[in-house]
């Protein structure tokens, strides 16, 4: 056991694995704080924690699974010439879902808070369990992807343990600061968008690497980022101004 630990390999594919799970990680983030948004203030925090956890405790089921998650990328039928698997078909059904949430909640948004009109909502148990469907058809590409990169299987569950771990003390200050900005939520819903085509996208075979869209996602919020700057540079000098003009009007 000591060896295995002072191997420098072992590090090297820990911390490596580490960082892609954290990476891949950011879709599930984004998405778990569209959904518990939905939710009662004193309730979303909660959902968050326990569609995390039990999202953990998939993750690690599907790591002690690898003959049966190798044995998803198999082809089990074929159309037309096109070879069908079960990886393609949760990939399909996982893209499919992100587009129909992403548009709903973007319908939601800016139209479904008419005056008067009850704002939607949706149970505590719907939304954990949207968490964990949506956790498992993000996972797994990430843990097809963990098979691939470390050969131990302990490596490969303290990398997924550590990334939900960073996801737990993430996810609050995340969904806050995304609730708190009508602009960032509706990037973070336009990101969905984007995941789900990709999703389908690697349904149906065709890859698209995510490093275009966390480029497109990053430049986005970048570009937000100064927008926020500016506005409340702006609300800060208009709030001097009136503050001088109330003291010279006082004088």
């Amino acid at each position: 056991m000591i060896e295995f630990l002072s191997d420098p390999h072992v590090w090297a594919s820990l911390l490596t694995l580490t960082a892609l799970e954290i990476v891949l990680g950011i879709d599930n983030l984004i998405f778990l704080s569209i959904v518990s948004s939905r939710l009662p203030l004193h309730q979303q925090a909660l959902a968050r924690r326990i569609g995390l956890a039990l999202a953990l405790l998939g993750r690690i089921a599907l790591l002690f699974s690898l003959t049966w998650l190798i044995g998803l990328t198999e082809p089990i039928a074929s159309i037309f010439g096109f070879e069908v698997s079960w990886r393609d078909l949760v990939l399909l059904g996982g893209g499919l879902f992100l587009l129909v949430k992403g548009t709903m909640e973007t319908h939601h948004m800016l139209e479904g808070h008419e005056e008067g009109a009850s704002i939607a909502t949706i149970t505590f148990f719907s939304a954990v369990v949207q968490i964990i469907i949506l956790d498992v058809v993000f996972a797994l590409d990430s843990i097809i992807t963990a098979i691939g990169m470390a050969e131990h299987l302990s490596i490969m569950i303290t990398a997924v343990v550590i990334a939900m771990i960073v996801m737990l003390v993430a996810a609050d200050p995340v969904s806050n600061f995304v609730n708190r900005h009508p602009t960032v939520k509706m990037l973070a819903l336009s990101f969905l968008l984007l995941v789900g085509v990709a999703l389908i996208a690697d349904g149906m075979h065709f890859h698209i690497p995510r490093g275009y869209l966390y480029f497109a996602i990053a430049f986005s919020c970048a570009v937000e980022g100064l927008n926020l700057w500016a506005s409340a540079a702006r609300k800060k000098r208009h709030a001097a101004a009136e503050s001088q003009a109330s003291t010279g009007s006082d004088g």
